[in-house]
């Protein structure tokens, strides 16, 4: 245990570790109600910090055991815990506008800050990064399909009843939120069963652009010797010049047991949850004092800190300075967390609304949420398909998500 320890504390101990002792500082002051909320809040957002990082420490240390994509599964999983708490929470409250933009929220932060961090920090030192593009695009034809199951609803609401409610909204939420969750199952079995051989195909590797490397004849036999002349041959020569060159990569060596990264991963996962839930609570009270949109704390505030754990894990794992070019795990990351709220957390708010009963939540959504939605989705598909990314992409994708930020503040 001690040794588990010490590869899960030590390695970052000088840098960000040492915001865990402001973990359980950041729960006590949360139960003082002579605490301005400010304090609250900056207190718990630092605690996330830390164990953010301590969750995507765990996640790579899961995926070189049982593969990236089941590594991002994980995490994607773990981390959606968060937005689930807050939608429970805010649904016992009866607050709708709450549990929709957060959840529309945390799909926008995912597909375009996190995935846009991940491609522009990726490819600043490379020229391009690869990716499974059949997984990518599996995952974005789902996330179509979910956006697909918010429309139709919508546009049956407006052109029968205008914004005002029908007595049919419910029964078509609830029929439709049973078939996307079984469009998750189903999902899942593809995944995890019938096509895992494709799921855990490795990307090409590529070694960065041309003079970031110090000996560049050891990077040409280094490529020689992965035996990837011939995948590098475009018209029957080698372009050594702007090429990029697949390389092989340095064998990594778990430094924690499958045991222990399963451990550390849901221990830090539930004090994220615990940290977040505090910190929802309070960005509630000090955005109130500023008249601050609600729909920009529900669709900007709430994902940014529910979402801090795939937002360490995915900006790590394509941060180019670790010189890990894991884009197969940011993609789950990012692209698998969205299409799970959207086909699973979602319609699990539908249906727990609908055991609870007396719950005015429903699958309709108004214009704005839905417009961003879909210009999200559609950036996207065109994005990632063919497989590769650049530093370009992610600057297009961070910039409309800043436009959806700066038109969610002065919502009304």
């Amino acid at each position: 245990i001690r040794t588990q320890l010490k590869a899960v504390l030590y390695p970052q101990w000088l840098t960000i570790n040492w915001l865990l002792v402001l973990v359980p500082i950041g729960i006590a002051v949360a139960q003082v109600d002579s605490i301005p909320a400010i304090a609250v809040f900056v207190i718990n957002f630092l605690a996330i910090v830390p164990l953010a990082g301590i969750l995507s420490y765990a996640t790579e240390e899961i995926a070189m055991r049982v593969g990236e994509t089941l590594g991002g599964l994980l995490n994607a999983s773990f981390g959606n815990a968060v937005e689930l708490i807050v939608g429970i929470i805010a649904l016992v409250k009866n607050e709708v506008i709450i549990v929709q933009t957060s959840l529309i929220g945390s799909m926008l932060s995912n597909l375009l800050l996190v995935m846009g961090m991940c491609f522009f920090f990726g490819g600043m030192n490379r020229l391009e990064q690869n990716f499974n593009v059949i997984v990518a695009q599996t995952a974005a034809s789902l996330l179509a399909l979910a956006f697909g199951c918010l429309i139709i609803p919508t546009a049956f609401t407006w052109g029968v009843g205008g914004s005002s409610k029908t007595n049919s909204d419910e029964k078509i939420s609830r029929g439709t939120a049973i078939i996307m969750l079984i469009v998750y199952i189903s999902y899942l079995i593809f995944q995890l069963k019938t096509h895992k051989e494709i799921y855990n195909t490795p990307s090409e590797k590529v070694e960065k652009r041309k003079g970031t490397n110090k000996d560049e004849g050891e990077s040409i036999q280094a490529l020689m010797r992965a035996g990837a002349g011939q995948a590098a041959i475009i018209g029957g020569s080698i372009n050594r010049e702007n090429l990029v060159h697949p390389v092989e990569e340095d064998e990594e060596d778990p430094q924690l047991s499958l045991v222990g990264a399963m451990v550390t991963l849901a221990g830090s996962t539930a004090l994220v949850g615990v940290c977040a839930e505090f910190l929802v609570d309070s960005i509630n009270k000090v955005t109130c004092q500023y008249h601050v949109s609600q729909y920009f704390v529900g669709l900007i505030l709430l994902p940014i800190v529910g979402n801090a754990a795939e937002h360490a894990t995915a900006v790590t794992v394509g941060n180019p300075k670790s010189c890990k070019d894991k884009m197969d795990l940011a993609i789950g990351v990012a692209v698998g967390s969205s299409m799970q709220i959207a086909l699973f957390v979602l319609p699990l708010m539908i249906v727990l609304a609908w055991i609870i009963g007396g719950r005015d939540l429903t699958l309709v959504f108004d214009d704005f949420q839905i417009a961003v939605l879909f210009v999200a989705v559609l950036l996207v598909n065109y994005l990632i398909s063919d497989g590769k990314s650049h530093w370009m992409e992610g600057v297009l994708l961070m910039s409309l998500y800043i436009i959806i930020a700066t038109c969610s503040w002065f919502y009304p």
